[in-house]
């Protein structure tokens, strides 16, 4: 027994999560480090007495933990904010589970995750969002660049959304500019002079994210307070639900309803509370597979895709990179204090004949980091590095057979260059790599040793 109680001691000791354990009748028996930094109490201050003595805010309805013992429910991932001893805002998601023992509850214990600085870096994030817009640094269609034939149709109906109301669902690969199109919707509609708020649905835990948009109410759970969501934030705007997709299925029920009533209802709370928000909400798959794979519910689909926008990918639009390299060039002439006049034709052609799985943000990114290595002059293949180099400007056959190698090595050149261009096209995924050149996995990664691009690989 002494073995066992020394493991638990560790585990209570050295976990990240706070726990707090009482028993029936509301007294503290274990109270972790964790918990009580969380908190910002001693553990001593806690240990042996009763839980309400030591919160005196609480009550026997306002405590999970009394709550457990009380009625034996189980409280999984709620998101919780409220005051600790010395009066700083706490923010975390907890689980309450009672302790049973020969069909009779003998206690309750409490697992805390602190979210803490999540939050607090969220909501800065948001501030900092809503000071950028209130500045005039705006984003609008000007700003969008491009003349391909599919682009400029994605812009016309960008430009018909602006004039409405109606919920909108923008749906393009990573990179392709989708919150570019958002903001552009809301700077040119009648909700400009109104909060934008952007939140990635994929950045946070369910529990945080129904908080976050919803808000909360005092006195709804332990040590809640009351906290507008960001639907009220926002309210006469626009929000934009960044990855709607990776929002999970529960919570997606939930904005469904809001989206249909036009009301929220804080976590929490009874009352409804009438709200005038426009949504705009991205995806980066398609929606019939994210449908198809349970990732979207297809009435919220519905819902959302009242105006359907599709960005297409920088390999369809091929014809603007001349006119996105230019306009890159400009800004970081003159964020970098640079004089840069343009790209080799070598970089051209090979800017060209490349796919940018990355779509515009990778070649964003690609001639900013160029940039930095050069002066003055043409951008050059010597100024441009990375990992993605060699894929960029891999040579055509013709080119290869002019050099001076022999045959192995030409057709180990040609091997290493397909096996490259199938693990960027599967973004690394070994297995579908594997399928993509007929092979077996288990040769595919004896090969990419052979070649030394395993370290890219992500398994």
């Amino acid at each position: 027994m002494n073995f066992y109680k020394e493991i638990l001691e560790i585990i209570l000791k050295y976990t990240q999560e706070g726990i707090h354990v009482i028993d029936k009748h509301g007294n503290t028996i274990i109270y972790n480090k964790a918990m009580a930094n969380l908190e910002g109490m001693e553990e001593e201050e806690v240990l042996g007495k009763n839980i309400l003595e030591v919160f005196p805010s609480l009550n026997e309805n306002t405590s999970t933990l009394l709550n457990a013992v009380k009625t034996g429910e189980i409280i999984i991932d709620r998101y919780q904010t409220y005051l600790n001893k010395k009066g700083y805002h706490i923010t975390s998601v907890n689980t309450t589970l009672p302790i049973i023992k020969d069909g009779e509850i003998v206690g309750a214990v409490e697992i805390s995750k602190d979210f803490t600085k999540i939050k607090e870096l969220y909501d800065k994030i948001i501030k900092l969002t809503e000071e950028k817009d209130n500045l005039g640094e705006t984003t609008n269609f000007s700003n969008i660049i491009g003349c391909s034939p599919k682009f400029l149709k994605a812009v016309e109906i960008a430009k018909k959304a602006a004039k409405s109301s109606s919920t909108v669902l923008i749906y393009g690969e990573t990179g392709t500019g989708k919150e570019v199109f958002a903001r552009c919707i809301h700077n040119e509609s009648l909700r400009k002079d109104k909060p934008f708020i952007a939140v990635n649905c994929a950045a946070l835990p369910e529990s945080l994210l129904e908080g976050i948009l919803f808000g909360t109410v005092k006195g709804g759970f332990t040590g809640a307070l009351d906290r507008p969501g960001l639907f009220e934030q926002a309210n006469g705007g626009t929000i934009l639900l960044d990855e709607i997709n990776s929002m999970p299925l529960n919570l997606q029920a939930k904005l469904l309803r809001v989206l249909q009533e036009s009301y929220i209802r804080r976590i929490g709370g009874l009352k409804d509370i009438p709200i005038d928000v426009r949504v705009i909400a991205t995806i980066n798959e398609d929606p019939y597979a994210a449908i198809l794979n349970g990732k979207l519910r297809k009435d919220l689909y519905y819902r959302l895709s009242v105006i359907n926008i599709a960005i297409p990918p920088l390999r369809e639009r091929k014809e603007d990179i001349p006119l996105l390299v230019n306009y890159f060039i400009k800004k970081y002439n003159k964020e970098l204090n640079k004089n840069i006049q343009d790209l080799s034709k070598e970089v051209y052609d090979a800017f060209m004949s490349y796919d940018w799985p990355g779509n515009v943000r990778e070649l964003k990114n690609y001639l900013e980091s160029a940039m930095n290595l050069a002066t003055t002059g043409l951008l050059k293949e010597e100024h441009f590095v990375g990992q993605y180099k060699e894929q960029i400007f891999k040579r055509s056959l013709k080119s290869n057979l002019s050099l001076d190698i022999g045959l192995n090595e030409y057709l180990e050149n040609i091997e290493k260059s397909l096996i490259l261009s199938a693990l960027e096209e599967t973004n690394y995924n070994i297995t579908k790599a594997a399928e993509k050149l007929k092979i077996k996995r288990q040769t595919l990664q004896h090969k990419m040793k052979k070649y030394k691009i395993n370290e890219s690989a992500k398994f």
